[in-house]
């Protein structure tokens, strides 16, 4: 009898496994495809620079719009409190939807100025997908919820590379990007709603509170988790923006075939999707922090040898470049998956909202910051000027863990998780 109870439990226990994995599997291909409206314009910035006659300094615009439409998205759900209030799949399939519609009416902007606010439109429906996505895994995980919320960010990381690989495969003209970037984001929002349930871990709803988010922001670990966050977003968003036009300027220098540089931009940036889901085993086998740690010192060395890497062949600088873009994503999710494991759970959807604001704002600046440098000292150069955002994390994530003591990650499981 109790052998045929422990072959019972153990069956359970599988079922729930494979479940969970399942479940994970369904919300990163969700993810991939709705996250590819992010960098559409980024993936075919150089026809757009012929067809609307636009300079480096509108066609930054064309991504920091994106971002700082974001920061307002997630400024507004969590002065709301729809992070909290509202399951995560509800506020995802909404959101892709209106993300496809704005981003499809890119076709009709006829200019610059035009598509400036349709991407604000943009970044602003985005804030309903990303934070709420990583909400919505970690309520299918306590243990493993490290390398699952790596495993979900390698999707984000994808679906921002996804434009670039349908304009290598393809060599479409911009407004066939920009329509296949659309349908793919419906397809996930349609996918999130149809498919994907909260799991059986889920965070407390409650209405937002200007004094329980003060409490938050007074937690001196949630500080410290979001300045070493803010010190990798300094570096993230701007390297992916400006990889395109970094990688041609390396082919044009050394007159190689200038059809080679979306293909590369794509596997430099993709690079981080495998990236993530081993810091995501890194975090559950050794800590978080010194994860964090580990991939924002190894960014911050690529960031400084990629210009050096113009120098050698074609593979030498691929090494370097793809070394970066695998470290520059990789421990993205460790920021997260650490305030899930600090905030009181009924404001972990505030609290995440808040930290990926404050860091999407920061991006604005060294998105529009990499071509003023540019302009000065040669694209080679320009990515010198991210070096200081994963210094900064790095010196944050430190003081944390001297302040924590044994990383959260690494606390004996409660017997209830799975």
């Amino acid at each position: 009898m109790m052998h045929d109870a422990a072959i019972s439990q153990s069956r359970t226990h599988d079922v729930s496994s494979m479940r969970r994995v399942q479940t994970l599997l369904i919300i990163c291909v969700c993810i991939v495809l709705s996250m590819s409206t992010w960098f559409s314009t980024a993936a075919v910035v150089p026809q757009l620079r012929v067809v609307w006659q636009i300079s480096d300094s509108m066609a930054s615009w064309l991504t920091i719009t994106v971002q700082l439409g974001f920061v307002l998205g997630a400024l507004m759900m969590a002065i709301t409190g729809l992070a909290d209030r509202y399951p995560p799949p509800v506020l995802m399939a909404i959101s892709a939807t209106g993300a496809a519609f704005t981003n499809l009416c890119l076709l009709w902007a006829g200019g610059a100025e035009g598509a400036i606010g349709l991407r604000f439109l943009t970044g602003i429906f985005m804030a309903g997908i990303y934070p709420p996505s990583l909400k919505l895994v970690a309520s299918w995980y306590l243990k493993g919820r490290g390398l699952a919320l790596g495993v979900t960010i390698g999707a984000l990381t994808l679906g921002s590379a996804l434009p670039h690989l349908i304009n290598a495969s393809t060599g479409l003209q911009w407004q066939y990007i920009i329509v296949a970037t659309s349908v793919a984001t419906l397809l996930g929002g349609v996918g999130i709603a149809l498919l994907v349930r909260m799991g059986p871990y889920p965070f407390s709803s409650s209405n937002f509170r200007i004094g329980s988010l003060r409490s938050a922001l007074l937690n001196r670990k949630y500080v410290l988790i979001t300045a070493g966050y803010l010190g990798h977003m300094w570096e993230l968003y701007a390297a992916w923006s400006w990889m395109l036009i970094l990688v041609r300027a390396r082919i044009e220098q050394h007159a190689e075939r200038p059809q080679l540089a979306a293909l590369i931009t794509f596997l430099i940036i993709a690079a981080g999707a495998p990236a993530c889901i081993m810091a995501g085993y890194l975090a559950d086998k050794f800590g978080a922090i010194p994860t964090t740690i580990l991939f924002m010192a190894i960014s911050g060395t690529a960031a400084v040898l990629v210009g050096f890497s113009f120098y050698l062949p074609l593979w030498g600088f691929l090494i370097v470049a793809l070394l970066w873009g695998a470290s520059v994503i990789g421990d993205s999710a460790q920021f997260s998956a650490l305030v899930t494991t600090t905030i009181d759970r009924s404001l972990i959807g505030t609290a995440l909202t808040v930290q990926l604001g404050l860091g999407f704002m920061l991006t604005s600046v060294t998105i529009w910051l990499v071509p003023w440098i540019a302009a000065r000292v040669g694209w080679q150069w320009a990515p010198l000027c991210l070096v200081p955002g994963p210094a900064l994390g790095i010196a944050a994530m430190v003081v944390l863990r001297r302040t924590w003591g044994r990383d959260p990650f690494l606390r004996p499981a409660p017997s209830t998780n799975p």
